[in-house]
This record gives structure tokens, C-alpha cells and sequence, in this order.
């Protein structure tokens, strides 16, 4: 199984296909809950359109032998209204992080470990650009399983595994779970946009 995790920008189709819906006027989420979850049902695809033709674009998605299989927000917080205005997910210092705030698998190519390979990609693509920090915002499992619903943000042990440490607790709750703010630092001039 061949894994490739590209950035979002030139690619909206491929977005599309994972976060979209074939219709737009279903109120599927295209990734907007973060963004700015005003924007009308009909103006969402242009929206993200828009996002995806310019870098870094909102994210990044994977790729299993050449076809589309997942999608992970990441961009800096300060692109996030709902993160910006969050009274439940606190801010920890004064700079930009870059949140990972959503991942969607595709049916059929879950159980593969794509989220890791998402997380993995998403903290590179944040590199690349400059970041200093990547967070996520990610539920404790307790050990348990949990659903597609809830997980949608990522679990700590997702995090953990990628290298992010416990950096905060947070009010918030997914799936009547608790979530955590999960920071990892990254070499200043690791990477710079090309």
C-alpha cells in the first residue's frame, strides 16, 4: 500500500471528494465548523475552493495508491474564527500555533493508520511553512474505542504517538469526552515555504 500525503493547495476535487458532499445545499460540513461556520451551505465549496488554490491552503490529504483517502485540517490558529473566539480551548502563548482540528477517512480505507499518516504529513506541511508549534485539540479515550463522530478531532494517544505532549487541558468535550491541548514544538527554520 502505497501512502502519499500532499497539501490541499491545487487539489479542491480531492478535498471535495473526502470532506465535501455531492450536493451542496445537504449542509455537509466542508471543513467550515472551524473556519467560520456562517458561511451559508451554498457558499461553502466556493469557499474552500478559494482556500485550496492559495498556499498553504487549508490542509492536507492522503493518498492510497494514487486515490484520495483522508483529509486533515491543519493552519494556523489565527485562520480559525471558532478557535479564535473559543471560550473552551485556551490559548497557551502569544504565537501563531498551527491546529490540526479535524480528520476524515474515507469508508474503505480506515483501520490503516491513515490518521497517523495525516498527523505525520500535516506536521511537515506546518514546517515547511515556518511553524513554530503545532497543536491539537484531540478527546481521552481512557483506553476505549471511539467513534467516527467524536473522533473526528483526533485521539491523545494519536497525538502522543506523533510526538505532541499534554500542553493544556481544556473545557471542551467530543462525545461527552475530554480533550486536551497537545503541543509539539518544531525546530525554528525547519522548514520554510518554497
Amino acid at each position: 500500500m502505497g501512502i502519499e500525503v500532499l497539501p490541499a493547495v491545487g487539489r479542491f476535487e480531492d478535498f471535495a471528494t473526502v470532506a465535501g458532499t455531492r450536493r451542496p445545499d445537504a449542509g455537509g460540513c466542508w471543513c467550515m465548523s472551524y473556519r467560520d461556520s456562517r458561511v451559508p451551505n451554498l457558499e461553502r465549496p466556493a469557499y474552500m475552493r478559494r482556500e485550496c488554490d492559495e498556499d498553504p491552503g487549508p490542509g492536507v490529504l492522503a493518498y492510497v495508491d494514487g486515490e484520495v483517502a483522508g483529509w486533515c485540517s491543519i493552519a494556523p490558529r489565527s485562520t480559525y474564527r471558532r478557535l479564535m473566539r473559543s471560550r473552551t480551548i485556551p490559548f497557551l502563548d502569544e504565537r501563531d500555533a498551527w491546529s490540526a482540528v479535524c480528520f476524515v477517512v474515507r469508508p474503505g480505507f480506515r483501520r490503516r493508520g491513515l490518521m497517523h499518516e495525516l498527523l505525520a504529513g500535516g506536521v511537515a506541511h506546518a514546517a515547511a511553512h515556518g511553524a513554530e508549534v503545532v497543536e491539537g485539540y484531540p478527546v481521552e479515550t481512557g483506553g476505549t474505542r471511539v467513534d467516527v463522530i467524536s473522533g473526528y478531532v483526533g485521539t491523545v494517544e494519536l497525538f502522543e504517538a506523533a510526538g505532541f505532549h499534554r500542553a493544556g487541558p481544556t473545557t471542551a468535550h467530543s462525545g461527552h469526552r475530554e480533550r486536551w491541548v497537545m503541543r509539539r514544538e518544531l525546530a525554528r527554520g525547519a522548514g520554510a515555504a518554497g
